[in-house]
């Protein structure tokens, strides 16, 4: 098949570019740049299959329709992800998640290629069963990030009950790895590892006592790969999580063993903070055959020696 990636040059997007790679398909990534790395995809620019990166805006009705092409689907990961911006800017926010959701779902229906929505965790209101949330669990659209995804879920559902169009909506928990941003509200693992090499504190929002479960990047990927390309999961929403929840004080203990530089500040949007996020997958599992691979130790390993690395080559993070 031909994919088309959008967001390619993102954290999540890097990664899924390397998985339909791996699957041998050919891929045409984008992304507009404002928050990925170009550099992020440099190491597939002479794969065989890699059909090259074009800067673009999914918000724009003219290049959704050149991508799609020849392109038999699409993995729109494309999105305003930060919940702060989010707060302060609900606009951008909203032209990006929903207005370019629109945009590119209708070259999607244009063209015949089967579309996959990347949602998010935020989406979901706390949960509070041990089998933890699951698909049909309440939502809460605590800021206007997750309101934007939830819409842009329903745009990507009508396409299928409207047109008959092959859709699929995802909601990875939260996702970790090589290639995140350990800057500003990048992820917390990515942050937490990057002040721990330097030598700096780790600082904490709020007491601590939230909870998130931790999926890794490659597991993500083969995710959201396994979604796209299977009828199984055609007009569905699926979770990807681990199960296991931990604390956000217990991961800084993970990755910073000296206590004494570990600090708690105050949360910067306490009103959109979740409690406690603990995924309920077992849907994903029988749909999809799908399970996580990676731990949480074996993950936070990798993150710290790939940041090292890059940190000894003299290559700044971001």
């Amino acid at each position: 098949m031909r994919i088309l990636v959008t967001g390619a040059a993102g954290f999540i997007g890097r990664w899924v570019v390397a998985d339909l790679l791996d699957r041998g398909h050919r891929v045409l990534a984008t992304d507009n740049l404002v928050a990925g790395q170009a550099a992020n995809l440099d190491e597939f620019a002479s794969h065989p299959l890699f059909d090259g990166f074009e800067q673009g805006d999914v918000r724009d009705a003219d290049a959704g329709r050149r991508w799609l092409a020849g392109t038999d689907a699409v993995a729109h990961l494309a999105a305003s992800i930060s919940v702060q911006d989010s707060i302060d800017d609900p606009g951008t926010t909203f032209d990006n998640d929903v207005a370019g959701t629109f945009r590119l779902l209708e070259a999607s229906r244009l063209a015949g290629a089967r579309f996959l929505f990347m949602s998010t965790c935020m989406v979901y209101d706390r949960a509070t069963t041990p089998e933890g949330i699951g698909e049909e669990h309440p939502t809460k659209p605590a800021s206007p990030y997750a309101a934007s995804k939830l819409a842009g879920e329903a745009l990507t559902l009508s396409y299928g009950h409207a047109y008959r169009h092959p859709v699929t909506v995802v909601r990875p928990f939260n996702t970790y790895g090589p290639f995140q941003r350990s800057v500003g509200e990048g992820g917390v693992v990515a942050i937490f590892t990057r002040r721990s090499l330097a030598g700096e504190p780790l600082r904490i929002y709020g007491d601590g006592t939230q909870t998130r479960d931790l999926l890794y990047a490659t597991d993500c990927a083969r995710f959201v790969g396994d979604a796209l390309l299977s009828d199984a999961a055609t007009g569905r929403i699926l979770n990807a999580g681990t199960g296991h929840d931990v604390s956000v004080n217990d991961l800084a203990a993970a990755v910073e063993p000296d206590p004494s530089r570990i600090e708690h500040v105050a949360h910067i949007h306490p009103q959109s903070e979740i409690p406690v996020l603990r995924c309920d997958a077992r849907l994903a599992a029988r749909l999809l055959g799908w399970t996580p691979r990676v731990t949480l130790a074996e993950g936070l390993g990798r993150v710290r020696a790939w940041m090292a690395d890059r940190v000894a080559a003299g290559i700044p993070l971001r």
